[in-house]
Order: C-alpha cells, then sequence, then structure tokens
C-alpha cells in the first residue's frame, strides 16, 4: 500500500481551498454602489425580495413596494441606496409608526 506524499496532500488542500473560494464568491450579495439605480430597482422588482450590500459593512434586505414581502406588521418603508448614478429609492420593511392622537 502506498502513502502520499506531502506535496500531494497539500496540493488536494490547496485545492480545496480554492474550490471552496470560488463557490462562497459566487453566492456574494450583489453591491448597489456598483450598480445603477434602474438596476438596483429591478432587481427587487424580479426577485420580490433582495439582500443587497449598501456599504462597506453594511446590507439589508429590501422588497416591492406593493407585495406581501414583509412580515405583519412590517410594511414597505421607502428609504434611499447609494448606486452609481447616485441616491436611490428603494423599500425595507420596518414597523410602522404610531402617532400619539
Amino acid at each position: 500500500m502506498r502513502i502520499p506524499s506531502l506535496a500531494f496532500t497539500a496540493g488536494k488542500i490547496l485545492w480545496a481551498g480554492t474550490t471552496l473560494c470560488s463557490v462562497s464568491a459566487a453566492y456574494a450579495r450583489p453591491d448597489t454602489r456598483a450598480m445603477t439605480c434602474a438596476q438596483t430597482q429591478a432587481l427587487i422588482k424580479s426577485d420580490h425580495a433582495a439582500v443587497l450590500t449598501t456599504g462597506p459593512n453594511t446590507y439589508d434586505r429590501f422588497v416591492r413596494q406593493f407585495g406581501n414581502e414583509c412580515d405583519w406588521p412590517e410594511v414597505p418603508v421607502s428609504t434611499a441606496v447609494p448606486t452609481k448614478d447616485g441616491g436611490c429609492r428603494v423599500y425595507r420593511c420596518e414597523e410602522p409608526i404610531n402617532l400619539p392622537d
């Protein structure tokens, strides 16, 4: 029975690490800063909801304005995100504010 060489084992480990890195990069969140406003809004509209990166360390879930992607009692609330062509209006789920009478 042959014992695998150290170089062969190290090569397999390196290959596995490279494969894992490429797989995780394929599932990276889309970045609003790299898209135009129209592209950002179209992505949200086509997927009904999307988790998007909005800054170096920030991300959020954005939804269509008229849909049922928010859990009760949350509703779609307008917010702005940075895009290649400036600020862009999108919607995210938040609890409505009840003002006192």
